[in-house]
């Protein structure tokens, strides 16, 4: 066949400007990752030369943190061995079960293998839970900072009620915040380790929130719809020190009804390409956020399917793989730390949460009114933002990106894509961008 076209018979198509907007109004209205702006400027500057500490990316540079070898053998074998057809929209029930008993394993949580839905990420399986239980209009609860609610909240057409977080709670919520937030709602969205402040809760604290739900459940009557959890615990396998992970079924097995699990192998294993989450619900709950997920085909790739089932049964390959992981990225968090709190120690404006999980730090550059040796006052998060850019070449994205309307200086610090080399020649660039104000 021949697919030499004549130029004279190519169109080119040409848009008149419209009168009214052609698209929906929740398309109108949805707003695209704010993330994803800041890496415009980063993108110029590199351009131009500099050399940025990339702190605004949650993700993993592959020259750092690679997958897992036998992963990505597997992955290789299943290719080679044709695993390349469409998967069932509930996933590979070798790696349902694979996931059933990895939960049993490591978290004793012992799920029927109807619970279990594979999917592409762990994005997917947030969306299936909020269009699943979300009518709209219907009430959801989130804190903030957090990861994408409001973003899932308008997709789903729901109302919402934000939880304001505090510092001195390490920005996690607890029962005396959320109390009087959860009548006549359908949905409450949690994650630890909380993807942006890399904080998690402690047993005392889920409790509290736990009971807080029972509570409002036990006050509702037959006719009414329940209240949910969806727990995210992407980050639950990168804890450090003397954190714990803790989750709501097991701290209160009556939960069980009313909790969805969001989870998946993108973090634990810098996976973020490879694209295999899930999620584990209550079975009737499952099998309609299977049907969703089917009608949309956000399924992982069959080989990857196959590949993670072998990884998630090996628990020697799981634990030599986060030997050296879940170290590297620890001591990334704390050279982070460790610098900025000497900078605190040193007089400056600036200060930090100890890193308890994830790959992320929270971190505070408190440079509100002051003056640039230019003369331009910072009044906003996205004045100090930009100064930390082009005086110390540092990239890190403000807590407006995580729903904060507040400009009290807080930021979320990630470390997958640098190296400790490039935090430490970052820091001095601080200190001096820091001197100029």
């Amino acid at each position: 066949m021949n697919f030499d076209i004549a130029e004279e018979t190519i169109v080119k198509p040409s848009f008149a400007p419209r009168d009214l907007p052609p698209v929906s109004k929740m398309a109108q209205g949805l707003i695209g990752s704010e993330i994803l702006k800041i890496a415009a400027d980063i993108r110029t500057m590199v351009a131009e030369g500099h050399t940025i500490c990339n702190l605004t990316v949650g993700d993993f540079d592959p020259k750092y943190f690679p997958i897992p070898k036998d992963l990505r053998k597997s992955i290789e074998a299943a290719l080679n061995a044709g695993e390349t057809n469409y998967p069932p929209s509930d996933g590979m029930l070798n790696l349902r079960k694979a996931v059933k008993n990895f939960y049993e394993r490591r978290l004793g949580l012992d799920y029927p293998v109807e619970s279990f839905i594979i999917t592409s990420g762990a994005r997917p399986a947030i969306y299936a839970t909020y269009t699943t239980l979300i009518e709209e209009g219907d009430k959801v609860v989130y804190p903030i900072p957090s990861w994408n609610n409001n973003h899932y909240c308008h997709l789903s057409r729901a109302t919402w009620e934000r939880a304001i977080c505090r510092p001195e709670d390490s920005f996690l919520p607890t029962r005396e915040i959320l109390e009087g937030t959860l009548e006549d709602a359908k949905l409450l969205s949690l994650c630890s380790p909380l993807n942006p402040t890399g904080t998690a809760f402690t047993r005392d604290a889920l409790e509290g929130i736990c009971d807080l739900v029972i509570d409002e459940n036990d006050r509702r009557d037959g006719d009414e719809r329940p209240l949910f959890i969806m727990y995210d615990q992407v980050y639950w396998m990168l804890t450090f020190g003397d954190t714990v992970h803790h989750n709501p079924v097991s701290l209160r097995p009556e939960l069980a009804s009313n909790t969805i699990f969001v989870d998946g192998i993108s973090k634990a294993f810098a996976a973020t390409g490879v694209r295999v989450g899930w999620a584990v619900a209550a079975p009737d709950v499952a099998h309609r956020m299977s049907n969703i997920l089917g009608h949309i085909g956000a399924w992982a790739p069959r080989a990857e399917q196959v590949a993670t089932a072998v990884l998630l049964l090996d628990d020697d390959a799981i634990d030599g793989y986060h030997a050296t992981m879940i170290g590297e990225i620890e001591s990334r968090l704390n050279l982070l730390y460790g610098g900025i709190r000497s900078l605190r120690e040193d007089g400056f404006p600036v200060d930090a949460i100890p890193p308890m999980g994830a790959i992320y730090l929270t971190a505070r550059f408190d440079l509100r009114g002051r003056s640039t040796a230019r003369g331009t006052v910072l009044q906003t998060n996205e004045d100090i933002r930009k100064y930390l850019l082009e005086q110390a070449r540092l990239a890190v994205v403000p807590f407006q990106a995580f729903g904060s309307e507040e400009n009290t200086g807080w930021f979320r610090l990630s470390v997958g894509a640098v190296s400790l080399d490039d935090i430490e020649q970052m820091l001095g660039r601080l200190r001096e961008a820091l001197e100029l104000l």
